[in-house]
């Protein structure tokens, strides 16, 4: 097995975190405005918009929970890993690093889209 410093894994699962934590209050406050939205409109259309964002909502917040546990079963392992090898981890693990990076972008991608689709949502609604 071939090993490398573990300052090579960074720091980004505590910006992943950090997102992470950020998105969950974005969405607390898009839920406050979506139910402004349903007391003050209660035509077909608009409830079928809050009930499509309340779902939406649910989803990423499932989302989160996962990425979350992820992250952290990562940051657990990189800790086991440098602990067996004198501050060193095997290569192996930049692979699962990258992997969450790229999960945690896709996330980031899928709530940019949501917020812009809520925000025209609420310009038709409010």
């Amino acid at each position: 097995m071939t090993y490398t410093s573990i300052t090579h894994a960074g720091n980004d699962h505590s910006f992943w975190r950090k997102g992470l934590e950020f998105y969950e209050d974005d969405i607390q406050i898009m839920e406050t405005r979506l139910a402004e939205v349903a007391s003050k409109n209660n035509s077909f259309e608009a409830r079928q918009g809050v009930e499509h964002f309340q779902n939406q909502f649910i989803v990423q917040r499932n989302n989160m929970d996962e990425l979350n546990h992820e992250i952290n079963l990562y940051v657990q392992k990189l800790g086991e890993d440098s602990q067996k090898h004198q501050g060193h981890i095997e290569m192996s693990m930049l692979a699962d690093h990258d992997t969450l990076q790229q999960k945690y972008e896709v996330f980031e991608k899928i709530m940019n889209g949501i917020r812009h689709e809520f925000n025209d949502f609420l310009g038709k609604w409010m």
